[in-house]
Order: structure tokens, then sequence, then C-alpha cells
């Protein structure tokens, strides 16, 4: 466990036994969202060596949740680069977040649609699992949770978060789905458009992903998608090719 003090736990993932990190993923869950539901994301990302710390977003005290990253971003033991990762809700605070605070890059993912309405509430459990994911392993994790708050995918955001973003000014990974019944792609992109430099946003689109895009049935292959701009970002903020088409 990290050594900072936190207003709430956070749960902590590292690396494997003898091999050097290689960075630090600060992690913002989504509306419902415990931090528990994330143990896959968190083992498979620290299996290659980074550093993962999953924090509850409370929307209802969000200096809590600002001090908690504060305090993690303070740790001298959690290694650089230091990168805001945000799924939903989680993600809108995270990129505000980097304007104000120290890190190197962000990951935002699943985001929410930052105008203050969300949609209208599931009519059942599985009607909200379906608009979270596809991925069955998920969804019984999503029902199993105890602290998973059902039905708060249609909660608006608090009034501090109902503001347009603008475009990042440092690295940033945008995932989401192509499929995202709660926020469509594109609106959820469109902050991210025409003054979005290339070197500094990029967006990836996931086929037929749903909300939870960190844990739908692609989450091999999202993970891949941010290990590979993890290790672009070690090369530089300008995110040097690593792998490309010849």
């Amino acid at each position: 466990m990290t050594s900072a003090t936190l207003s709430s736990d956070a749960l902590s993932f590292d690396e494997p036994t003898g091999i050097a990190p290689r960075g630090t993923l600060i992690l913002l869950t989504g509306r419902g969202e415990p931090a528990a539901i994330y143990g896959r994301f968190g083992r498979r990302i620290a299996a290659d060596a980074y550093r993962v710390r999953v924090v509850e977003t409370r929307l209802a005290d969000l200096a809590a949740t600002r001090a908690d990253v504060v305090a993690l971003l303070d740790d001298p033991e959690l290694p650089s680069p230091r990168v805001l990762v945000g799924s939903d809700a989680g993600a809108v605070y995270a990129a505000l977040l980097a304007q104000e605070l120290n890190v190197d890059a962000l990951v935002l993912a699943g985001l929410a649609l930052s105008d203050g309405d969300g949609p209208d509430p599931a009519d059942t459990w599985d009607d909200e699992l379906d608009r979270r994911t596809a991925c069955p392993a998920h969804r019984g994790v999503l029902t199993e949770e105890a602290g998973v708050r059902r039905g708060r995918l249609a909660d608006p955001l608090p009034a501090a978060l109902a503001t347009p973003l603008g475009a990042p000014t440092i690295p940033t990974l945008v995932v989401h789905g192509t499929a995202d019944p709660v926020a469509p792609a594109a609106d959820a992109l469109a902050p991210f458009g025409d003054d979005a430099s290339a070197s500094t946003v990029q967006a990836v689109l996931v086929a037929d992903g749903r909300h939870d895009i960190l844990n739908d049935v692609t989450h091999r292959s999202v993970a891949a998608t941010i290990i590979l701009f993890l290790e672009r970002l070690r090369l530089g903020p300008e995110l040097p090719s690593i792998v490309r088409a010849s």
C-alpha cells in the first residue's frame, strides 16, 4: 500500500517482484462504482510494471476526492510518469484536475457528458448492466459487489463537473465505445475535435464498446492500447511512435 495519507482507501496494484516500476496510474471511478470493481484492470496494468491506485470519485465530496489524488501525487514512492485515468464522471474530474495538478498525462475512458444531464434511469438492473458492459465476468462483478450503487448512471453530474471541457494541454488518450448508450461517442469526443492537437490528444474508438469501456468485453485490447500509450509517453510528451504500419 502507498504511504500517502488518504481520506479513503485507495485500491493498490504494484509491479511484479523484481521488476522496476515504469510509472503510476491514478484511476478515478465513475458513477456508482467502488474501487473494488477495477481489480482486473489494476492487475493487468501492474503486470506490465505500472503501479495503479484506484480512488473512488465521491461526487458529493469532490474536495475529499481531490485530496486523495494530491496525497498520491505527493507520495515519493510512486514513480513518474504519473497519469490520471478516469472513467465516466471520474474522467470528467480527471480532466479538470489535470489543469491544476502536476500530472504527466491523461487517460479518459467512457467519458460522461458534462452537460449536467444523465440518461433516463434504467428500468431494471439488467437494463443498467446492458448499458455498462457486455462482458459476462464484469456483469457478475457488478452484480455481486455490494458497494455498487445501482441506478447511479442516471445521476446528473454535479455543477462543478457540468461544464464544457477544453482540449487538454498534456498528452491525453481518450477511449470510448462506439455502442455507448450513456454517452454517444460523437458527443463524448466533441471537446477533443478541431482544437485538439494530434500530438496532444489521441482518440480511440472501440468497436461495439459500451460505457464501462475499461471493463467491457474488449478489456484486453483497451488495456493494451493504454500500455502502448504509456510506453510512448515514457519516450517524451510528444508521444513518439513505437509501433506503426509499414
